[in-house]
């Protein structure tokens, strides 16, 4: 098992994670081609992609997050996918773990994550079990 920064070769694999994560059809190569790059160019967006066996299995989206009114720094886990057919492989937890090494490593004082409502049963089960507890609701109104 290898988790590594996401590379152009990946995009095909990607594709798939993130269709799989939305439940639709994936997004076009050039609209993935696209997120990378603004990925790379970021100063606060990264994207790993876990690789075992030769294939991309899962992907991990981390980012800084500073917050003024407190003065606090954290790792904010963006986004995590794990392909159909090997969750519950241990390579979710793997990747929590990478994106908490990588928080630590950067003075953060602790990771945080959004998850939808949708995912409540699998996922929301997943994080508690790794020490994750709610803290508020997010609100969003699309314009």
């Amino acid at each position: 098992m290898d988790i590594r920064k996401a590379a152009d070769e990946d995009i095909a694999a990607i594709q798939t994670l993130f269709g799989q994560l939305r439940r639709r059809q994936p997004p076009a190569a050039d609209v993935v081609v696209e997120r990378l790059g603004m990925i790379e160019r970021s100063p606060i967006d990264e994207l790993y992609v876990l690789e075992d066996g030769g294939e991309v299995r899962a992907a991990l989206g981390f980012r800084l997050r500073e917050n003024i009114d407190e003065a606090t720094r954290y790792g904010e886990v963006s986004l995590l996918v794990v392909r159909d057919g090997f969750r519950r492989s241990g390579y979710g937890r793997a990747l929590m773990a990478f994106a908490e090494g990588l928080a630590k490593a950067r003075g953060c004082m602790g990771t945080w994550l959004v998850s939808g409502t949708h995912r409540a049963e699998d996922a929301h089960r997943f994080y508690t079990a790794l020490g994750y507890a709610p803290t508020g609701v997010r609100f969003i109104k699309p314009l």
